[in-house]
């Protein structure tokens, strides 16, 4: 069974990998996004990427992200 991880990293994008691939990315109407093969893929959350949905590092020195909590102490 494959398992898909998604991390918010910190100003950053949201980047989902799955070890064995098979994640699918579908447009608003369905259509799929071509990422056969790959293992991860980062996707924009500040909304200045040129290539939405993937971030293309345009958010650097742009983006702050006002929600950002620290993870849970052990």
């Amino acid at each position: 069974m494959s398992s898909v991880k998604i991390s918010v990293k910190p100003n950053g994008p949201l980047r989902v990998e799955a070890p064995e691939g098979g994640i699918e990315l579908v447009d608003s109407l369905g259509a799929p996004y071509n990422i056969a093969g790959k293992l991860g893929f980062s996707l924009c959350r500040c909304g200045l990427s040129a290539n939405k949905p993937f971030c293309d590092g345009s958010h650097k020195d742009k983006f702050v992200d006002p929600a950002i909590v620290p993870p849970p102490q052990p």
